[in-house]
């Protein structure tokens, strides 16, 4: 018993000797290709979180036992590890990790790796992919990157979000969406949505802004190019499943701001006449409460895939069932893809085939019953038992009939509306890369792909409904068909000359693709009377393409694009155009004067000009004579019928046209330095451009009598853009336990119309559009020569001493002694002048969190809900009493003020997109890993703005669906 105290005692006393039997290790990490010290590597004992960072000449010093492992990390380099056996110095050289450094990034017609790439070209991968209930993919690089912004959907469910590259300002009638390319395919504009790709299926988005890098694309890139690419199964894996699911649950954190019940009866009785208080209702009814509901979200995703021998396959199938807050509103959506690569021959033929496909059932809700709710009568109930109108209480004459300009039951809009649509849609491609064998510095590409989408709905309003009771209820369907077909063909050349130190890409090609449109509708009421509209469209593009890279020493970078487009929608003389670009980069990094600096690893300049066309307009054929052929709606009587009856003929209309029509077409200049410190912890650009568009697209008004219209699609006008974007992403921290990286994006946009008619007309204000509610042919904006595309076109309202706009009170603009309407002067726009995105991404152990941030600046809203609703007018309006927006209580204005600045308000904001914090269990089983999170989706808004949301497509708010805020908690299991 002795002999064991005594032994317990020794390895007492031996096991704080050994604690401090620790050794100074002191040492230089260095780069091992070019022996330059590195800063900030991380030196950390292996199993622990004890560890230092090497000083700006490379050294460290760290205290180490006798057996320990120390991890050297770095980012763009392998890591290292180093046995402690009582080494007194530990020199380590680091070795650059190629897969970092010469990222691949994917770009027209081929791929390039992001060092030798000449244009404003950004890649965002699915690492860096937003979180949330993410439904349509756009959704996941909102934030991400300079120059692009993503202006989220509404809260209908399966709504896409609308995607702007450097303003979107790059026309004014034309498409100017950026072109998106999905596996190689570009899609029709006319049905680009993309909610039919599951987010899960998508490995990157990569943008292509400027025209030099998007001129590759031609006709089709003035709005910039997104090339989307889906993901494939890894090597060495044969088999993996994945299974990814969330459930998210939401609800609206905002409304429009009317009056209470208390306040609708108060307001009533002080301004109405006794028939009017008469129709006060004894109840208090938040109309808004009625049509809206907490939202639902569930999405389920399964994933086979993996490689083996010359193979690689994935396929996946997914399911997602969305409701929105709109009762009635939802969205259930199956979803498959399915990728095989296939390599023969020695790897000289490769097969790619790649299917998307999803089959959509839409269930819409009658969003007429968002406006109903902010304006019909608070004092009255959902439902009447006496009502004839399906027991719904309604507005009606004093003989009981339906009063048919009054606002209807916002519930009955909903319960009374059947619009049900099915949705197939899917995209593919076949790919063929061969190796020639007798030229092997030569590789030809043939791909065929295919764009499909089939929409059939059917409607139903039954006869007692008060939307269509003078009709007796309405029937009917629509069909709705786009499909576009590709054959791309190019061969490719590569070749690095040795002796020369020069390294040539070129590519040549021949791209041909069709598109078919055809839209059918009918209706039929309860009367027997039946509406038909019928419209084909049918267009195509022939294109001859090439492109040429040349590289000296990995220094010098030049890139020629060109491109021969021929458009079937223009007219023959002019349809056949050629664009183009040249860039030119130097890596400057790789001179000798810049090989020795410890603080720059990366430094290149790029300057680049392009030029792009534009021909996505509708009708597909502009230029020729056209006849439209009228429904029953549009007939003349040509005499009598046998028995007596009138004998009506359908009429065909003749449509304007210019026989002239052309390309649009965009100059660009684009001027970008990228960067990177300390061995890239920290990276970033900085990107200055100018854009000309001439022979703009537009739609303007004609003298009478010269057209068959008083307004014609015609090239006429220019328009200029300029902007600056800055780009920065951190690597905070990296090392074994705890990594966080950060990105930061601002884009400054100019926007300027420097020519709008054939001939400059100083007589004319310019041309008025963007359309509102509160009289007929009413418009808020304008396009003017020197002025911001649709800026606000308003009065200037005049205050009292107090602040408080005075009813009816306009400044005198031209001093002409009267306010009249050449008094509207042009007031602010809704194009930001800047966009902002912050994201953050921080991983400790197994623990993961992240976030991303938006912001827009300088971008106005007019509030056409509070110019409409919010006066004594509209309280009483079409015979009936009307609940009024609450602007009322501070303006008392007794009438509309539609065109008064004091509607046009600041609609800058700062929002939180989403937040997720996630934990991975690793070794689950066997080789298991699972990753359970939570999540967070359009948390919070800051704003003055006093509408709904700030963030309106377009600038005018009225009837808009509202963002739901959603919570969720999902699930990623890999077997």
């Amino acid at each position: 018993m002795k002999k064991m105290q005594k032994f317990i005692l020794f390895l007492a006393f031996l096991i704080p000797l050994g604690m401090l039997a620790q050794t100074k290790v002191t040492g230089v990490v260095t780069e091992k290709a070019t022996g330059t010290p590195l800063l900030g590597v991380n030196v950390i004992l292996k199993g622990t979180t004890n560890g230092t960072t090497t000083d700006f000449d490379g050294n460290y010093q760290i205290t180490v036992r006798d057996g320990q492992t120390i991890v050297f990390s770095y980012v763009g380099f392998k890591d290292k590890e180093v046995l402690f056996t009582g080494q007194a110095t530990i020199n380590v050289a680091l070795e650059e990790d190629a897969s970092s450094l010469d990222e691949v990034v994917v770009v027209g017609y081929g791929s390039a790796v992001k060092k030798d790439v000449t244009g404003s070209v950004e890649s965002v991968s699915a690492d860096d992919f937003n979180g949330g209930a993410i439904v349509s993919p756009e959704q996941l690089i909102a934030g991400k990157t300079a120059g692009v912004q993503v202006t989220p959907p509404s809260g209908a469910p399966g709504s896409g979000s609308s995607i702007k590259i450097r303003g979107g300002v790059s026309s004014l009638a034309a498409n100017s969406n950026p072109l998106i390319v999905v596996d190689g395919v570009p899609l029709d504009p006319a049905s680009s949505g993309l909610n039919y790709i599951n987010a899960n299926d998508i490995e990157s988005f990569t943008v292509l802004k400027d025209a030099s890098a998007a001129s590759i694309y031609g006709s089709r890139a003035t709005g910039g190019v997104i090339l989307i690419t889906t993901k494939t199964g890894k090597s060495g894996q044969p088999f993996n499943i994945s299974v990814n699911h969330y459930t998210a649950v939401g609800d609206n954190f905002n409304e429009v701001n009317v009056l209470s019940s208390t306040q609708f009866r108060d307001l009533v009785n002080a301004n109405g006449n006794a028939n009017q208080i008469a129709q006060l209702g004894n109840t208090s009814t938040d109309w808004q409460d009625e049509i809206y509901r907490g939202s639902s979200t569930s999405d389920t995703n399964v994933t086979v895939s993996g490689g083996f021998g010359d193979s690689n396959y994935r396929a996946s199938v997914g399911y997602v069932q969305q409701e929105g807050t709109l009762r009635g509103s939802k969205v259930d959506r199956w979803s498959g893809s399915v990728k095989f690569i296939q390599r023969l021959l020695n790897d000289d033929l490769k097969i790619e085939a790649n299917v998307l496909g999803s089959l959509l059932e839409d269930t819409f809700a009658n969003t007429g019953a968002i406006g109903a709710a902010v304006s019909f009568d608070p004092t009255q109930s959902v439902f009447d038992p006496t009502s004839q109108f399906g027991g719904y209480t309604e507005n009606v004459n004093a003989d009981g009939t339906i009063n048919t300009i009054a606002v209807r039951n916002p519930v009955g809009l909903l319960e009374q509306n059947s619009n049900v649509a099915n949705t197939k849609r899917s995209t593919g491609s076949l790919k063929l890369d061969y190796t020639l064998p007798f030229l092997r510095d030569v590789k030809l590409t043939v791909l065929g792909g295919y764009d499909y989408n089939e929409v059939r709905g059917d409607t139903f309003i039954p006869a007692e409904a008060a939307s269509n009771f003078n009709q007796q209820g309405v029937t009917g369907f629509y069909e709705n068909l786009n499909r576009n077909r590709l054959l791309d063909v190019y061969a490719n050349y590569r070749k690095t000359f040795e002796d020369a130190g020069i390294t040539v890409d070129a590519t040549v090609g021949h791209s041909f693709q069709r598109f078919y449109r055809s839209n059918i509708s009918e209706s039929t009421t309860g009367l027997g009377e039946t509406n038909q509209f019928k419209s084909i469209g049918e267009n195509a593009l022939e294109s001859y393409f090439g492109r040429i890279n040349l590289d000296y020493n990995s220094k010098y970078l030049l890139t020629l694009n060109v491109r021969n487009d021929i458009s079937s929608r223009l007219n023959p003389d002019d349809r056949s155009d050629i664009f183009g670009g040249a860039s030119f980069g130097w890596n400057i990094i790789d001179e000798n004067f810049m090989k020795d600096s410890k603080v720059f690893s990366q430094l290149k300049l790029r300057v680049a000009y392009g030029e792009t066309g534009q021909q996505e307009i509708g009708p597909d054929y502009g230029y020729l004579p056209r006849f439209t052929t009228g429904d029953a709606r549009v007939q003349y009587q040509f005499g009598y019928n046998t028995d007596g009856s009138p004998r009506f003929v359908t009429t065909l209309r003749p449509e304007e046209y210019d026989e002239n029509l052309r390309w649009e077409r965009s100059k660009s200049i684009n001027i970008g330095l990228d960067f990177g410190f300390f061995n890239d912890r920290l990276t970033g650009s900085v990107e200055v451009y100018e854009r000309k568009v001439e022979d703009l697209l537009n739609f303007i008004p004609v003298p009478a009598g010269t057209n068959l219209s008083n307004a014609l699609l015609t090239n006429v006008g220019n328009l200029e853009n300029r902007g600056l974007e800055v780009s920065l992403n951190a690597a905070l921290v990296q090392n074994d336990k705890f990594s966080w990286n950060t990105n930061f994006n601002v884009s400054f946009f100019d926007n300027e119309i420097t020519k709008l008619f054939l001939t400059d007309n100083t007589d004319s204000p310019g041309v008025l559009t963007g359309g509102i509610a509160g009289g007929v042919g009413n418009t808020i904006q304008i396009n003017s020569v020197g002025h911001e595309v649709n800026s606000f076109y308003v009065f200037k309202q005049i205050y009292d001493a107090s602040g408080a706009p005075i009813e009816g009170a306009y400044a005198d603009i031209n001093g002409d002694g009267t306010v009249d309407i050449d008094d509207r002067y042009r007031y602010k726009s809704p194009n930001a002048d800047a966009v902002i995105g912050f994201s953050s991404n921080m991983q400790y152990g197994n623990f993961d969190f992240a976030f991303t941030m938006r912001a827009s600046l300088g971008n106005y809203a007019y509030n056409n809900v509070a110019s409409n609703t919010g006066n004594v007018q509209s309280l009483f309006g079409a015979n009936s009493i009307n609940n009024v927006n609450a602007s009322i209580l501070e303006t008392g204005f007794q009438n509309q003020q539609l065109f008064s600045d004091y509607y046009v308000q600041d609609a800058s904001f700062l929002k939180l997109d989403n937040i997720t914090f996630g934990y991975t269990i690793d070794n689950l089983f066997k080789d298991a890993r699972m990753r359970v999170y939570v999540a967070g989706q359009n948390l919070f808004t800051i704003t003055d703005y006093d509408g709904l949301d700030p963030e309106i497509s377009g600038g005018i708010d009225n009837n808009f669906y509202p963002r739901s805020r959603n919570i969720l908690m999902g699930l990623n299991l890999n077997l």
